[in-house]
């Protein structure tokens, strides 16, 4: 077994800890000096040299496709960048082959916006959306089941779900979908980062996530996954000088989309935000997915105890929990309570009337004390 990382080492990687209790990364994460460096390093080329290292650009660019491929267990022609989590979505939603009277089995009540709409755009298709019963703020394997029926063409969920922290599991469901030959799309912005993803072992077809979370990235960049099998079956919404082979010759016009997950890459790219990208998923393959889950659930765990002990309501169980812990105060009011730790500098999300609790791995066992203590200090008012 490999040594435990020293979490701490990584802590002058995220200055924010030296002005709040940073609890917020199934929100917006605070990114780390290296993200910060890498997406300067561009900028400054940029600046300095205008276009003149333009392959180098395209270097980091292939470089970055190939651990974002890594870090789910894909191949590099798998994977296209995407403005955000919905890009990716709405790709499949938009790009399949729909017919009148196909279904789409989705938990619109407790989804994130970004995997209902695009499925429910499709009304004016003739597709309908069959709801998946949640149970306890979940999608469970029996609850898919119950919702597939002769006319479902895929099922869509959330590897994690936002609000609950409930975390789906995604190798049955994905057992299941192919008994039934359906296609399996996941949105997975809250579990790339946070905990190991493997898309093939999950049967995983398509899958979104951008880089703004747990993969401590920057905002306006993510990728999106298609499993090379089904990548014929999906059409590119959008089309344009990258989508095509010999993208570089623009002597001639020659249509031949590229063979691969890039043809959905339409035009220029957000270099930007892929140097961003690349040194973040570097930093977390250097600590270890493993370890980062390990560490993150060891944090969730002491952090479950101590609010229970004060008497607080607290969720998911730790069996369905990834990065996301969820609790509600003893007595007092949650906003009150939510106010609170804002005015002590705790960074956390308030999500369907809970306090949302989501630290990553470089977050120290004290800091949990901290909020804890915070909400202590409320309750004994």
């Amino acid at each position: 077994m490999a040594p435990s990382p020293d979490f701490d080492a990584y802590r002058s990687e995220f200055p924010i800890v030296r002005e709040q209790l940073a609890f917020n990364h199934a929100g917006v994460s605070p990114t780390s000096q290296r993200a910060a460096t890498a997406m300067r390093e561009w900028s400054e080329d940029l600046l300095l040299h205008g276009v003149r290292y333009e392959r180098g650009w395209e270097a980091r660019t292939e470089a970055t496709r190939a651990l974002a491929a890594r870090i789910i267990g894909a191949e590099p022609e798998e994977i296209a960048f995407v403005r955000n989590t919905g890009h990716g979505l709405g790709l499949v939603a938009e790009g399949l082959d729909w017919r009148p009277g196909d279904e789409v089995a989705v938990a619109t009540s407790i989804e994130y916006p970004s995997n209902v709409y695009p499925w429910l755009h499709l009304r004016d298709r003739g597709v309908s959306v069959r709801e998946i019963e949640a149970h306890e703020g979940g999608v469970t394997p029996e609850a898919v089941a119950a919702a597939i029926t002769p006319r479902t063409r895929l099922v869509a969920v959330s590897s994690v779900q936002f609000a609950s922290g409930h975390r789906t599991d995604l190798e049955a469901i994905g057992a299941l979908c192919e008994r039934a030959g359906v296609l399996f799309c996941v949105d997975g912005i809250q579990s790339v980062g946070c905990i190991p993803v493997d898309v093939k072992k999950c049967r995983i077809h398509f899958l979104s996530a951008d880089s703004h979370k747990w993969m401590i990235g920057m905002a306006g960049i993510g990728f999106f996954y298609v499993d090379r099998n089904v990548l014929p079956r999906v059409r590119p919404v959008l089309v344009g000088w990258r989508s095509t082979t010999d993208l570089w010759n623009f002597n001639r016009s020659h249509f031949e989309l590229r063979p691969d997950a890039s043809r959905f890459e339409e035009g220029s790219l957000n270099y930007a935000g892929i140097y961003a990208l690349h040194a973040a998923l570097g930093l977390l393959l250097e600590v270890g997915m493993d370890a980062v889950a390990a560490r993150i659930r060891e944090l969730l765990v002491h952090a479950d105890a101590e609010l229970r002990a004060l008497g607080c309501s607290t969720g998911p169980t730790p069996e369905h929990r990834a990065g996301i812990l969820t609790f509600l105060p003893p007595r007092g009011d949650v906003k009150a309570l939510a106010a609170h730790l804002t005015e002590h500098l705790v960074s956390f999300s308030l999500r369907r009337g809970r306090i949302r609790l989501s630290p990553h791995f470089y977050i120290q066992p004290s800091e949990v004390d901290r909020v804890v203590a915070l909400v202590r200090d409320f309750s004994g008012r």
